[in-house]
């Protein structure tokens, strides 16, 4: 019983980050200048040269962990296995890129607590064999948790 409370502040937690990714792609097909804009990356490429040697140790070590962390999700299945679910599917567009699919973990979504051995969000690519290559992770908190 005392789950169902939960389950429904996970399920109106879902259907906000739903809409808010959808209102994003919106954004990009009404303004896609100012998303194509940022094809450069050369804002990324100063905040990398600026940042010490310090910070940038530990951004590589935060990549590692997460790739190691991650690799055994190569395999959807396994990714499956452990509770993560596909919540919405592949939105992609020739001129604004592609979100690739969400495989959401909400027992970890519903902790609050980043970690960065145990993403939230798994995204996959479908290829064009109909496999689904790993693509990255996400991690995210409600902001109400915090």
């Amino acid at each position: 019983m005392g789950t169902l409370p939960f389950r429904r502040k996970v399920r109106k937690f879902a259907t906000k980050l739903q809409y808010f990714e959808m209102s994003a792609l919106a954004l990009i097909c009404v303004w896609p200048p100012f998303a194509l804009a940022q094809d450069t990356h050369s804002h990324t490429r100063q905040a990398q040269e600026e940042l010490t040697a310090e910070q940038k140790s530990q951004q590589s070590t935060l990549i590692k962990i997460v790739r190691e962390s991650t690799e055994r999700f190569r395999d959807v299945a396994e990714a499956e296995r452990e509770g993560y679910a596909l919540s919405f599917g592949c939105v992609s567009g020739p001129d604004q890129g592609a979100m690739g699919l969400h495989y959401i973990n909400m027992d970890l979504v519903g902790t609050g607590i980043i970690d960065a051995h145990r993403p939230q969000i798994i995204l996959y690519e479908p290829t064009a064999d109909g496999r689904l290559e790993l693509t990255g992770a996400d991690f995210l908190v409600d902001a109400q948790q915090g």
